[in-house]
C-alpha cells in the first residue's frame, strides 16, 4: 500500500509539472485575446497576474515575458558584498508564473492602444481588455564611455546586473590598497539606495580583514544631496563622518579606463571640468532609462516613462490601460517595495473598474529603502511621495539596527517569493496603522 501512495504521489507532482508547463509555455494553449494582458514577468507583472487570476479567471490572463530566470534583484548587494550567493536570488520564470495563467515567451515591441493591441517580436498580436504595463527598467553601460566591454577586466563590478554583481565581490575580497571608487549615475535608477549600501558594506569588509587603513572610500554621486529624505540624510552623514568615508556630490561618472584602473568623472556645478581617479576597485552604477518600447509610444510621457495617473495609476489617455513599478512616471523611489504598495491600489482600482465603478484607492508614493550599512545593521527607510517618512515600526527607523537587518536578508526574501509574488502582499500600510495605534 505504501508503495503505491508513492507511485500516487509521485504522478500527481509530475502531472502537476506538466499541466503547469502546458499553461505557461507560449506555443501551446496561447490565444490571441485576454481580458487582462500583463506586459512584464518582474515583480510587478508577476503580483499583478496572481492578482488579476483571483478575478477574472487564470484563462482569461497572459504574461508577456521573454526571460527564462526571474531575479530576486534586491539581495544582489549582499552577493556583491560576498554574504549570500547569486545562485539564492533566482527562480525560474516558469515557477513564478501563477498555474493556469498563460506566458508568452516574447518581448512586447509595439503598442497599438487605439485598438487594444500589443505586437510581440514573434510577430504575435495580442488584444486585451485591459493592459497592465510592469516592463521595468533598462540599463544603459554603454551610456559610460568603456563600458560594459570594461567589466571584462578586473577590480571592477556592479551589482546591478546578474552578469557583473560578483565581478563586485571578486573586485572586494582581492582588494589591497588604494582608492574604494562607488558611483551614482545622472538619471533615475531602481533602489537609490543601492550604490551607496555596497559602499557600506565594503568598508565593513576592509575592516573585518584589516585592510581598512589601506583604502581610501570615495562615493562620487551628480547629486546634490546624499539621500532624498532629510531624515535618513542626517543619519548617513553621521556614518559617513564616523567611518571616514568620502563624498564627492554633484560629480557624474563619464568614463571607465578599465585597463588603466581610472575612471573620469564630470563636475556639474563647473561644466567642462572632468578630475581622474585612480581606482584599486570601482562599483559601477549604470545609467537608466525607461523601456525602449514606451519611447515614442502612445503610452509615454515626454521622457519616455509610462504616463500614468499619480493616484490611481491608470493610464492618464487609456483608461484600460494601467502600470506598476519602475516603468512608470510615478514621483517615487523605484523599488520592490513601492511595487507592493501600488499592487494593492491597482488590485482595487481595476476591480472597481471591472464592476464600472470608478477608482477610490489613491497611491500615496510609499517606497522602502533598507539601506544596509554592515553586515549586521540596517537602517529602514520609508516614505511617501513628499519624501515625509511613513515608517512601519513606532522606533525610530534612521537608527541603525541589527533586526532591521534580518529582516532585510532573510524575511523580506521570504516574503517576496511566498507573499508578492502570489499577489498577497500589498505593503505594510494596514500594519502600520495597528504599529502605531491608528495614529498614522
Amino acid at each position: 500500500i505504501n508503495s503505491i501512495l508513492l507511485l500516487s504521489r509521485q504522478y500527481c507532482r509530475v502531472f502537476s509539472v506538466i499541466s503547469s508547463h502546458i499553461h505557461t509555455s507560449s506555443g501551446l494553449g496561447a490565444k490571441d485575446h485576454y481580458k487582462v494582458l500583463v506586459l512584464g514577468g518582474g515583480s510587478g507583472g508577476i503580483t499583478m497576474a496572481a492578482r488579476m487570476k483571483r478575478k477574472v479567471g487564470a484563462q482569461n490572463v497572459a504574461v508577456v515575458e521573454p526571460s527564462e530566470v526571474h531575479y530576486y534583484q534586491p539581495i544582489w548587494t549582499l552577493v556583491g558584498a560576498g554574504a549570500k550567493s547569486v545562485a539564492s536570488s533566482g527562480r525560474p520564470t516558469a515557477s513564478v508564473i501563477p498555474s493556469g495563467v498563460t506566458w508568452v515567451k516574447s518581448k512586447a515591441a509595439e503598442f497599438d492602444p487605439k485598438n487594444n493591441t500589443v505586437h510581440t517580436d514573434a510577430g504575435k498580436k495580442i488584444s486585451y481588455d485591459y493592459l497592465i504595463v510592469a516592463l521595468g527598467l533598462e540599463l544603459h553601460y554603454e551610456k559610460i564611455k568603456g563600458l560594459p566591454e570594461g567589466f571584462e577586466h578586473p577590480k571592477i563590478g556592479s551589482n546591478y546586473s546578474v552578469k557583473t554583481v560578483e565581478k563586485t565581490w571578486n573586485a572586494l575580497k582581492n582588494f589591497k590598497e588604494g582608492n574604494a571608487l562607488f558611483t551614482f549615475p545622472n538619471t533615475p535608477v531602481k533602489c537609490a539606495g543601492a550604490p551607496q549600501k555596497i559602499m557600506y558594506l565594503s568598508d565593513a569588509f576592509l575592516r573585518k580583514t584589516g585592510k581598512r587603513s589601506k583604502a581610501n572610500i570615495i562615493y562620487n554621486t551628480p547629486s546634490p544631496k546624499l539621500f532624498g529624505v532629510k531624515k535618513y540624510a542626517d543619519a548617513l552623514w553621521e556614518i559617513v563622518k564616523k567611518r571616514d568615508l568620502n563624498i564627492n556630490l554633484r560629480h557624474n561618472l563619464i568614463e571607465v579606463r578599465a585597463d588603466k584602473q581610472e575612471a573620469v568623472f564630470e563636475n556639474l556645478d563647473k561644466p567642462g571640468e572632468t578630475k581622474v581617479y585612480k581606482y584599486e576597485m570601482i562599483h559601477v552604477t549604470p545609467p537608466m532609462g525607461p523601456p525602449a518600447v514606451l519611447k515614442g509610444s502612445l503610452l509615454d510621457d515626454e521622457a519616455g516613462w509610462l504616463d500614468v495617473n499619480k493616484n490611481t495609476l491608470q493610464h492618464k489617455t487609456y483608461a484600460n490601460v494601467f502600470g506598476i513599478g519602475d516603468c512608470t512616471n510615478l514621483p517615487t523611489s523605484k523599488t520592490a517595495a513601492a511595487v507592493a504598495a501600488q499592487s494593492a491600489v491597482l488590485d482595487r482600482n481595476i476591480s472597481r473598474i471591472l464592476k464600472k465603478q470608478t477608482p477610490d484607492k489613491i497611491y500615496d508614493g510609499y517606497t522602502s529603502c533598507p539601506l544596509v550599512t554592515s553586515y549586521n545593521t540596517v537602517i529602514l527607510a520609508e516614505f511617501d511621495y513628499d519624501g515625509q517618512p511613513l515608517e512601519t515600526f513606532p522606533v525610530d527607523q534612521s537608527k541603525e539596527s541589527r533586526v532591521m537587518y534580518h529582516m532585510k536578508a532573510d524575511f523580506m526574501p521570504l516574503l517576496y517569493w511566498h507573499g508578492l509574488l502570489k499577489g498577497f502582499w500589498g505593503g505594510p500600510g494596514p500594519y502600520r496603522t495597528i504599529m502605531h495605534l491608528g495614529m498614522k
